[in-house]
């Protein structure tokens, strides 16, 4: 036991350090990145009269939804080389890890708002509200908080997605685990200390997301008061 406690200590900032320059930053930008993707693909699935947006929102959606995230990494990594598109790690995997939650994100956004009842988009036309005031005052409060939950599900799901792309070489948190664990043979102690780091990282995400939904319901409840 006192070998592995020296290991871990002895291994803990090289860990840190993969985690804070590449798997914290990857989730963020990617993560950021997929709000958007998901907002874009919900308008187009929702709001658009042309058939073709909503046609092409659908099939991003059923697709990455569909088809393994390590699958959509070895497409855009190793696959898109033939086609004569070559990207570095980052971009590759920034870019399916976007992608990928992005699908997710724009179901979320999709049943947050199919959810608000119709009637409140009548009242708000008897009000006389424009499009955009129908939109910022009565759809986007009422679906963030109905999408909080399975946002911050999408957002932990996504910080351990990123080990996958030690996969492609990129070294994150995972892949600096299994070089000490090459190097010292002691997969059992090295595995245990980045799946803590891993369930830090969840663990604090978690208190967030609840955070977020008690003010949110705060709010609801002192509004109904």
């Amino acid at each position: 036991m006192n070998r592995y406690i020296e290991l871990w200590i002895e291994s803990l900032p090289q860990l840190l350090e993969a985690m804070v320059k590449v798997t914290l930053p990857l989730t963020l930008i990617a993560f950021v990145l997929s709000l958007l993707i998901g907002i874009l693909a919900t308008v187009m699935r929702t709001r658009s009269n042309v058939n073709p947006l909503n046609w092409i929102s659908r099939f991003y959606v059923w697709v990455f939804r569909g088809t393994p995230l390590l699958v959509q990494l070895f497409l855009i990594f190793y696959g898109l080389p033939r086609l004569g598109i070559t990207l570095d790690t980052w971009t590759a995997a920034i870019i399916t890890l976007s992608l990928n939650t992005g699908a997710y994100v724009a179901e979320t956004f999709r049943a947050s708002v199919a959810s608000i009842p119709r009637g409140q988009f009548e009242a708000a036309r008897t009000l006389n509200f424009t499009k955009m005031q129908t939109l910022t005052k009565v759809v986007i409060p009422q679906a963030v908080r109905i999408a909080l939950p399975p946002l911050g599900n999408d957002l932990i799901d996504l910080v351990k997605g990123t080990a996958l792309v030690s996969t492609i070489s990129l070294v994150d948190l995972f892949q600096s685990g299994r070089q000490v664990a090459a190097r010292t043979y002691e997969p059992l102690a090295m595995y245990l200390e980045v799946a803590f780091l891993y369930l830090i990282i969840v663990t604090i995400l978690s208190w967030g997301q609840r955070y977020l939904e008690k003010r949110s319901s705060r709010y609801v409840r002192s509004a109904n008061a």
